[in-house]
């Protein structure tokens, strides 16, 4: 009977059916037993016999992978394959398959609803609501602004679509410009520093990679406009967070909402200090539509690969 290893905390948590479809396949099931993402360590004991895993942001570096004597498939639950070693997998006919798209549209709601509740100040407000604090708080405005968005894939191309219900002005940054996205949705690609420059709001939607660690860092910070709004959904390594922190405590952009940090929870302890920063659990995807449509096309993908 081969084994499958999952990892995701969130998989199948509103439905058992991607469960049933594995164990109605023959497949045994072993389910995260320490309730959070696996270290290393606790990865390579996890992975030793199983044929097949389901693996959110847990590590599967070279080392890890070298312990799965078993390994024939690996199902990112997700997009992102930045914690896998996809050459190592390349070396060892391991494919690696992802869910495409199956959470990009619970993504760019949450990439909006950091945008809207960071330019109105919305936990603020409510903190000093739950004080009995009914003084007025000045916020900023969305509609009609100038959004920059890097990185136009399924979930940039979402909030770019989002963003025109406000009537936003779009710019867009990425190695690879889209032309449908620019003409369906009258988004201008700029230069990166141009977009830094002129954007009253700006939202990341890039992997993390060698070329995009620490893609903002001091001298991008010091580009924005003191009213700037960044926004990050996607891999934490794509901000420099000491910089980001000197940035808020001085006042040098208006805020951020991040969902993703270089280390879950963050090392930068300080940020969960500040009032102009809302922060989430790494949460973007983790809409009841999203979790379900994601588990059965990670199952979807292992079945496929063993048949």
């Amino acid at each position: 009977m081969p084994k499958v290893l999952i990892t995701p905390r969130s998989f199948g948590k509103h439905s058992d059916e991607a469960k049933r479809i594995l164990i109605a396949n023959g497949y045994e099931v072993v389910e995260n037993p320490y309730g959070r993402i696996l270290t290393e360590e606790e990865m390579k004991k996890e992975i030793a016999d199983v044929d097949a895993v389901i693996v959110g942001i847990d590590p599967l570096n070279g080392e890890v992978l070298s312990c799965a004597k078993n390994l024939k498939v690996i199902s990112k639950y997700g997009v992102g394959t930045d914690n896998i070693d996809i050459e190592f997998c390349k070396g060892h006919n391991i494919p690696v398959t992802v869910t495409r798209n199956a959470n990009s549209d619970s993504v760019a709601d949450f990439t909006f609803a950091l945008m809207l509740a960071i330019a109105r100040r919305v936990v603020e407000i409510d903190k000093s609501c739950r004080a009995l604090n009914w003084g007025k708080k000045a916020s900023i405005g969305v509609h009609g602004k100038t959004l920059g968005v890097i990185g136009t894939g399924a979930i940039g191309r979402g909030v770019i679509k989002r963003a025109c219900g406000f009537e936003m002005k779009i710019l867009a940054y990425d190695v690879y410009p889209d032309d449908e996205i620019a003409q369906e949705y009258d988004a201008t690609y700029v230069e990166f520093e141009t977009l830094l420059k002129e954007s009253d709001f700006i939202t990341l939607h890039l992997p993390a990679t060698r070329e995009t660690t620490d893609l903002l860092s001091e001298k991008e910070f010091s580009m924005m406009k003191e009213t700037a709004v960044l926004i990050n959904t996607a891999r934490g390594e794509l901000i420099d967070e000491d910089a980001l922190y000197d940035a808020l405590k001085n006042k040098r952009i208006w805020g951020a909402g991040l969902d993703v940090f270089k280390k879950e929870p963050p090392e930068k302890i300080e940020l969960l200090e500040l009032e102009n920063i809302i922060l989430g659990a790494h949460a973007a995807a983790s809409s009841v539509d999203a979790v379900n449509k994601m588990s059965l096309m990670a199952v979807e993908n292992i079945l496929a690969n063993f048949k």
